[in-house]
């Protein structure tokens, strides 16, 4: 069996030292907010060119203490992609506030910021713009309809982590920026995990209380928290991989260029609009023949993905409170798109079989 990604062989080039750090952590006992949490903060905000990081638990708790922490509330109404995982729409409804859906780009499945201003209300507080299978959405013009109409900016960083434009990485053009460490992310840990990046002082005194039971000291509590920290085991493990995510996202590159290359005479393979570098946590090509293609993949046990299938606007949870809202393009990508196994470590042998069962299809 072929997976999307391979987990085991990224492990098995990193066992010495990985087993090593996480014993090390065992023996040190200090379990919650320890050492390996605040040396993984300092270097991933150096690495991400961030003045501040501030690890959680998950990626969804991430957005979700990022909104908190930049008071957004009860019947505010947040602009963002209904092309993403329903996380993304959580963390807004989480605050009480309200998703507002704005359709995608055809070519980079980011939001279209063209489409934004018009759906801008009295209510609207925030932009989430979702840097979606590692391509950075076009931030320079997001952040300058933010600035326009004085709205808050939070960028879902959970598939884009080292994602530049130019000389800055996604996460640090807002006032915050969320990752996730989910294990199939380019940079993952061994179970969930989460990080706020900010350079707002504020934000991060709020996200540092509102991760911990909202508390500023120790037994003091001055606004109700939540229990969201990252792990110190997966925050040792995190500092280990951090080291080498330049190397993890060319090696994700370099398996896209190839795809990309054979495929296109066939399918609508990804396309790189140069705003920003391009870290491929998913490779998604459309067509409408995604069927058969995934029929042939399976018969050849190569495994194969729908992200995503559902728009969130059309999902059970959602659907009867947005009946009017229509995204035509978010809508025809969704019945079109399909991933294909991508991660640093395959070998090209591997790429080849995957490449030739795909154009066995034409």
């Amino acid at each position: 069996m072929i997976p999307m990604v391979d987990l085991k062989t990224q492990y098995a080039s990193l066992k010495e030292e990985i087993d090593s750090v996480v014993l090390n952590a065992v023996a040190n006992t200090q379990y919650i907010l320890g050492p390996n949490v605040q040396n993984f903060e300092k270097e991933a905000a150096e690495y991400l060119g961030a003045k501040h990081a501030v690890g959680c638990a998950s990626g969804t708790d991430a957005l979700h203490l990022a909104l908190a922490a930049a008071g957004i509330k009860q019947g505010d109404e947040v602009i963002t992609s209904a092309f993403t995982f329903i996380a993304t729409a959580e963390a807004i409804c989480y605050v009480g506030a309200k998703p507002v859906f704005v359709d995608i780009d055809s070519k980079t499945f980011n939001i279209d910021p063209s489409l934004i201003e018009a759906a801008i209300t009295e209510n609207t507080k925030a932009i989430i713009p979702v840097h979606i299978f590692g391509q950075p959405a076009n931030m320079p013009a997001i952040m300058e309809i933010a600035k326009k109409h004085n709205l808050k900016v939070i960028e879902d960083c959970a598939q884009s982590f080292g994602a530049k434009i130019g000389d800055k990485t996604t996460s640090t053009f807002a006032e915050a920026g969320c990752h996730s460490f989910f294990p199939s992310k380019n940079l993952g840990c061994f179970g969930d995990g989460g990080l706020v990046t900010t350079n707002d002082d504020e934000i991060l005194k709020q996200l540092i209380a509102l991760r911990n039971h909202g508390s500023f000291e120790r037994y003091h509590h001055h606004v109700i928290g939540y229990n969201s920290r990252l792990d110190e085991i997966q925050a040792a493990i995190l500092r280990v991989k951090l080291k080498h995510i330049n190397e993890f996202n060319a090696g994700r590159y370099r398996v896209a260029q190839n795809y990309s290359n054979a495929l296109h005479d066939s399918i609508m393979t990804p396309f790189e609009d140069k705003i920003g570098n391009h870290v491929y946590h998913q490779y998604t090509v459309l067509s409408d023949n995604r069927d058969a293609i995934q029929a042939a993949l399976s018969k050849k046990e190569i495994a194969s993905a729908v992200y995503y299938p559902i728009p969130l606007h059309q999902q059970d949870v959602f659907k009867d409170n947005y009946k009017d809202t229509k995204l035509p393009i978010t809508e025809a990508v969704c019945s079109q798109c399909l991933s294909f196994p991508v991660y640093p470590e395959m070998p090209e042998d591997i790429q080849h079989t995957i490449i030739d069962t795909i154009n066995s299809v034409f």
